[in-house]
């Protein structure tokens, strides 16, 4: 579909349809249509619900939300989560919840399943992992982004008010 809801125009030359009335599309054309049909993917992470945050070219701010149980990464179309890069394969690994973790397991691969730069069969996913299928890098996060961080905020604020208090009574003993 163009951006209003019309079907692509075909050139002359080709023919629109098979010998049954089925449409025919170059596989560039299906590309383009899943692109277009794949939601933008938005949701905010959690250790109850983690994401994969693409950190590497076309994906680069990419959110993939994990849900419980297994799904698949990889090129082929039937994968729960697919990565159009030449460098993944078909079927290149599996991400599954086990005991409130994430597990991530290569499934023999050509261009392997890295964790922070280490190629791995199995690992598991901790906050702020860098993971690589083939060359499509992605950070898993179970939190958002400074949100760790917020307590350190309010510690200094904490020890600076009490330094001030101390420095006050000595002051006034």
């Amino acid at each position: 579909m163009d951006g209003h809801g019309q079907p692509p125009v075909l050139p002359r030359n080709r023919r629109s349809s098979g010998p049954q009335g089925t449409r025919l599309f170059s596989a560039e054309e299906l590309r383009q249509f899943a692109r277009e049909a794949t939601p933008v993917v938005l949701g905010r992470a959690s250790a109850a619900a983690p994401v994969l945050e693409g950190a590497s070219g076309d994906l680069q701010g990419r959110r993939i939300s994990l849900r419980p149980g297994r799904q698949t990464i990889g090129r082929r179309g039937d994968n729960d989560v697919v990565l159009e890069d030449l460098s993944v394969s078909a079927s290149h690994a599996w991400i599954m919840s086990q005991r409130n973790q994430y597990v991530i397991m290569n499934t023999l691969s050509t261009n392997g399943t890295f964790v922070n730069g280490k190629r791995v069969h199995e690992a598991t996913l901790r906050h702020g992992d860098r993971v690589r299928f083939g060359q499509a890098e992605f950070t898993f996060l179970t939190r958002e982004r400074g949100a760790g961080s917020d307590w350190r905020g309010w510690l200094a604020l904490g020890v600076a008010a009490l330094a001030v208090l101390g420095l006050a009574a000595w002051w006034l003993a």
